[in-house]
């Protein structure tokens, strides 16, 4: 069983930093792309940035120079270090991870979520 286990969360007034972590376990063969995505109230879930097994990084236009997105890959652990924190920025932000698992003598890949943690922006 693969899971995805986000922490990092919080309350922060704007203007403030908080960094997010979200580590794999389980029996991995192989963790590709891993992104972060946010999916504030009443909205559809975004894209906040990716970031590839070799280290390219995409961040979405409102996030650039705020947001760095970052992985370990000997702890299967992605990052998000969120600075300048904006009130919209409010959301709970759910990790992804495309992940080649091994079970049974054979490999399954699959797209696979966080259960989602709570970032609150406000004064």
């Amino acid at each position: 069983q693969v899971q995805l286990v986000e922490s990092g969360g919080g309350l922060v007034q704007p203007g403030g930093s908080l960094r997010l972590s979200c580590a794999a376990s389980g029996s991995i063969f192989n963790i590709g792309t891993m992104g972060w995505y946010r999916q504030a109230t009443g909205k559809r879930r975004e894209l906040v940035a990716r970031i590839t097994l070799g280290g390219l990084t995409d961040h979405v236009d409102s996030v650039k120079g705020r947001f760095t997105i970052s992985r370990n890959n000997a702890k299967n652990t992605v990052y998000l270090q969120m600075n300048s924190l904006k009130p919209e920025d409010t959301a709970v932000y759910y990790c992804n991870a495309d992940i080649t698992d091994y079970s049974g003598g054979r490999y399954f890949r699959n797209d696979y979520w966080g259960q989602g943690t709570q970032v609150t922006v406000s004064s």
